[in-house]
């Protein structure tokens, strides 16, 4: 029995020498499995939870123990001496792997792909460094038995290197097809190459080393011959993966589980020589069992699958089963083994650290192992929830009973060195630990766990494929609300719907992202598949009763804000906050703003920047979010360049040179558009991430006043939360007036109302054209309260542009008549004479669409108010409106 007190060989020495003296072997292993059960118990307030938890104990957890427990093994059988790879250098190679595994960790969830990068460099080059201590060990070694034990080692190492790379790919966020082929690489290249090379090399003497027997003989030679099996296997996994071929992968999984299967037959004469007797052993076969069915479930997924971006439905079962049902049982059953073994001092000290770990073992497998099937099983929330946190509880059990273990340990062997006759007493035969009571017992608890989880929450025991918010308890309308959604630079656009309830809700997303895939889910099981750019999905989510909120299920999606509200519309017109509800359309403020404003209140300076002499503009425009008052006293949290909305009007004449440093210190990705420019738009309006700059260069070639403004998707929702401005570049000649002012009229959709909730802007009041403000310069009628001046007489030029994003502008002054209309690059009027040279010709209203420019001049004949307004009358009540404030000569 290798490893046993016993018959270790003479000569060699414990690797880490007496426990106690390392805290690297066994601490980093169980500091893994807490923060995996700890996260998983918090799954509703952590995002990427289960992500998290299956990687902490496979990445984490398992990794540490492959490490120390590989090399434990490599030592005892190849009798190796502690000088080959000193404890330093173990120590330095876990530490190594704890800081690459963190950085996994965090850099996927937060979607810092060179942390990934790092993180999976420093993890594979600690296990290749760790292979090489392996092989020098082997080297050295005069012992001839057991080597095939440590090629299995060898062979796991270089398998993380290449399942590492295939994480690293697919934490870049591949679309459609290339994610299922990266997921299925990644995750056999991890879990079947790495962790299972390790346990198939292990087993081979530590399987009947538990049952306390001996090896069947025939074990090493069928290791022998199964390990090119399943290397080949493995090999032919990737490759069909990495070439999209799903019937050569199941091909592959198939070899794998072949030479698993020929491996596994020398572990049948042991078990029929000596059935397990203590938790050890229990663990271990409960362990195989699943590690079995994962190796079934995987074929079957690819195989059932329809195309490798459908793989990925339902694999998060999967991983559940191979991360606790396979790994962690695998771990709790090795340690309950080995800790006692490596402390030593004799088969009465080892007793007395088993009984510890034996305590109620037949309970806790019972728990975990019939909890874990209503875990992955589509079972009712209420109930697998529950069995979510036994599994857990029974699993994290271990901690506890280790300590007791090694306590009772500690406190035997200095009784046997103070008490010189109890060394050598008889243990008696060991009972162990079968129980059918404890069976009983472990069913029970799970049993009246979930009855106390049905009978706490009723609601939780309604199918997880119902529709949302219980839609039978709502009276159904028979209607549809369709919302056509985008999803790019980790935000949906709309980010939220309001809908009627009682209406089925249907969401169209479409993925406009370059850069990585998205999908979206909602809690009733709604959901679409993983999509690439430009792909559609059309997703029922059902009839809603309730507000209920999806997300993008991409790793690190969700926590980056990548998610979509879903809300009930009241049953009334006057909404929660006693604002009315508008969302049925028309162009009105549902928000009313204040009626006065104070002393201190100051509007946009509607001026013209003058004109210098400048030929070459250099312009830096910082994207910032800042909160700004969309009318007086309603505020909205706003999108801008320079903090100021509109952003910073740039001056300039045909022929100037404009060159601009656009840098995004906002929260999301950003660009911008120069309407003023002829420029190929592929590089200078690309959409860049916070903290990344472009510069965009451009030749004024022409005369007008020309939008700029956000070109990321969707554009109506950045352009309508303030990111556009005006370029006005003066055609030739052009004379000069008394006054010069530049409205920029453009709407503002309030999410909230504006005052105790101030939020960013409404995208679904944006996709339906319901705006809650018109406004001039970025703020509803702030001209009422501090007018633009001129003196009677004066001549007045004021540039317009209709920055939209959607309504029409039709610009008039009251009591005026404009002489001179330019409007896109020409006059239609020029004091008063027309193209075809009439003369005495006048204009009331000057007509612009979304992104249309033009001025207008006239001369105040008496001091006196005259409105400014946008002849759409119900914008102009909605505060397209301001008053020119005219004095004597």
């Amino acid at each position: 029995m290798i490893g046993s007190p016993s018959t270790r060989p003479t000569g060699t020495t414990q690797p880490g020498g007496p426990r106690g003296k390392w805290a690297l072997r066994d601490q980093p292993a169980i500091g893994w499995l807490v923060a995996a059960v700890v996260v998983a118990l918090l799954h509703p307030f952590v995002d990427d939870s289960h992500w998290l938890m299956v990687h902490m104990i496979l990445l984490g957890a398992m990794t540490h123990a492959a490490i120390v427990w590989s090399t434990y093994f490599t030592q005892a059988l190849l009798k190796t001496s502690e000088d080959v790879d000193p404890r330093r250098l173990q120590s330095t190679r876990i530490v190594l792997v704890i800081i690459g595994v963190l950085c996994v960790l965090v850099g996927v969830p937060t979607v810092h792909w060179p942390l990934v990068v790092a993180g999976a460099t420093l993890v594979s080059g600690a296990v290749l460094w760790h292979a090489v201590a392996l092989a020098l060990r082997l080297r050295r070694s005069v012992a001839r038995r057991f080597r095939t034990t440590v090629f299995y080692y060898l062979a796991a190492a270089v398998c993380v290197p290449v399942g590492a790379g295939f994480g690293t790919a697919l934490a870049k966020g591949p679309g459609g097809d290339w994610h299922g082929r990266l997921m299925v690489a990644h995750s056999m290249t991890m879990l079947l190459g790495w962790l299972g090379l390790t346990v198939l090399g292990t087993l081979l003497t530590l399987w009947p080393t538990m049952l306390r027997t001996r090896m069947d003989d025939r074990a090493e030679t069928l290791a022998r011959q199964s390990l090119p099996i399943v290397i080949v296997g493995l090999i032919g996994i990737d490759s069909a993966a990495v070439m999209g071929l799903r019937a050569a992968t199941v091909a592959g999984l198939l070899i794998y589980l072949a030479g698993v299967c020929w491996w596994g037959r020398a572990l049948i004469r042991p078990v029929r020589t000596s059935p397990p007797r203590h938790a050890s052993a229990y663990f271990v076969s409960a362990a195989v069992v699943w590690g079995a069915v994962t190796l079934v479930l995987v074929p079957v997924k690819v195989a059932t699958a329809g195309s490798w971006a459908g793989v990925h439905e339902g694999y998060d079962a999967i991983a559940t089963i191979a991360a606790v049902g396979f790994a962690l049982q695998l771990l709790t059953g090795a340690m309950s083994h080995l800790v006692p073994v490596v402390i030593g001092g004799g088969a009465q000290v080892i007793r007395a650290a088993q009984t510890h770990f034996d305590r109620f073992a037949v309970a806790r497998i019972t728990v975990v192992n019939l909890g874990l099937l209503l875990w992955v099983t589509p079972t009712p929330p209420a109930i697998r929830d529950t069995a979510q946190v036994l599994v857990l509880l029974a699993l994290v059990a271990i901690v506890p009973l280790m300590l007791l273990g090694i306590t009772a340990a500690v406190r035997m062997r200095r009784q046997l060195a103070d008490d010189h006759s109890l060394r050598g007493r008889k243990l008696g035969v060991d009972p162990g630990i079968w129980s059918p009571g404890q069976l009983v017992a472990g069913v029970a608890v799970l049993a009246l766990a979930v009855s106390v989880a049905v009978a706490w929450n009723p609601a939780g025991v309604t199918s997880v494929n119902s529709a949302a918010g219980a839609a039978g308890s709502v009276q159904v309308t028979g209607k549809t609300t369709t919302v056509r959604v985008t999803a790019n630079d980790m935000r949906f656009h709309p980010s939220s719907v309001t809908v009627p309830k009682g209406n089925k809700l249907v969401v169209v997303l479409t993925n406009t992202d370059s850069t990585t895939s998205h999908d979206i889910y909602f809690p009733n099981g709604a959901k679409a598949p993983l999509l690439s750019k430009g792909q559609t999905a059309r997703v029922d989510v059902g009839v809603i009763s309730k507000s209920m909120q999806g997300w993008c299920t991409v790793i690190g999606h969700r926590a980056m804000g990548m998610v979509f509200d879903v809300k009930v519309k009241a049953s009334s017109a006057t909404m929660a906050d006693g604002s009315m509800d508008m969302s049925s359309g028309g162009t009105t403020s549902a928000i009313h703003p204040n009626t006065s404003v104070p002393a201190s209140f100051r509007a946009a300076d509607a001026s013209l920047p003058p004109l210098t002499a400048a030929t070459v503009h250099h312009v830096t425009l910082v994207v910032r979010n800042k909160k700004l008052q969309v009318a007086p006293g309603i505020w909205q949290t706003r999108w801008t360049y320079n903090g100021q909305v509109p952003g910073p009007t740039l001056h300039g004449r045909v022929g100037d040179t404009f060159v601009v440093k656009l840098i995004n210190d906002g929260t999301m990705g950003h660009s911008i558009d120069f309407h003023a420019g002829d420029v190929s738009p592929d590089k200078p309006m690309r959409t860049i991430q916070p903290g990344q700059s472009l510069t965009y260069t451009f030749v004024a070639h022409r005369a007008g006043i020309w939008l700029y403004h956000c070109s990321t998707m969707p554009m109506s929702a950045h352009i309508a939360a303030g990111m556009a401005g005006a370029v006005i570049i003066d055609p030739p000649n052009l004379p000069a007036v008394d006054k010069s002012y530049v409205l920029v009229q453009s709407e503002a959709y309030v999410d909230g109302n504006g005052r105790s909730s101030v939020k960013e802007v409404n995208a679904d009041a944006v996709a339906a054209r319901t705006p809650s403000f018109i406004t001039f310069n970025g703020m509803a009628n702030q001209y009422d309260y501090r007018p633009l001046t001129a003196k009677a007489g004066e001549r007045v030029r004021i540039w317009v542009l209709d920055a939209g994003p959607n309504e029409a502008s039709s610009f008039h002054v009251v009591g005026t008549q404009f002489d001179t209309v330019y409007k896109e690059g020409g006059y239609l009027l020029k004091h008063g004479k027309d193209a075809f040279g009439d003369t005495d010709g006048g204009s009331q209203a000057l007509d612009l669409e979304p992104a249309q420019g033009g001025f207008v001049e006239f001369t105040p004949p008496a001091a006196g108010t005259y409105s400014i307004v946008s002849h759409i009358m119900s914008d102009a009540e909605a505060g397209a409106h301001g008053y020119l404030r005219v004095t004597g000569k």
